[in-house]
């Protein structure tokens, strides 16, 4: 399945992303929210594969879901804290609908043509998003 297309605002600085920008390199994307005990789990663990990885073959890439946070500056200063990947805001629930999740944090794998070849929930082990992207890279 192709990965819907987005455009979206930076969380922490100026301009807008879109998806199209980072075709041809394997995107980690990960929905997240500020209060997700999850979250708090998996994002540093991200985080981790994010400042080891090859920014020329994958592009780890965050959605703050704005529009289940219960006020959107939590959000900002969950990634302050936390993050140092680039970080997105959504427009309500807008991008989290359009991928089908069913919860955060949801992580995506899509691949250098597009296609989402992997869709992980919060249960995901960081195995898992580590054998997805092994193909190609």
């Amino acid at each position: 399945m192709k990965a819907p297309k987005f455009s979206l605002s930076y969380l922490d600085k100026q301009g807008d992303y879109s998806l199209e920008d980072d075709l041809g390199k394997v995107i980690v994307l990960t929905f997240w929210t500020s209060w997700c005990p999850a979250c708090g789990v998996d994002l540093p663990l991200k985080e981790k594969f994010y400042q080891v990885a090859d920014p020329e073959k994958i592009k780890f890439l965050t959605i703050n879901v704005v529009g289940r946070e219960r006020d959107p500056s939590d959000g900002v200063r969950f990634y302050r804290d936390f993050l140092t990947q680039p970080s997105l805001v959504d427009r309500g629930l807008e991008t989290y609908r359009a991928y089908n999740c069913q919860g955060v944090p949801t992580t995506v794998i899509i691949n250098q043509t597009g296609e989402i070849v992997e869709q992980l929930t919060d249960q995901a082990k960081p195995i898992k998003i580590i054998e997805a992207i092994r193909p190609f890279i």
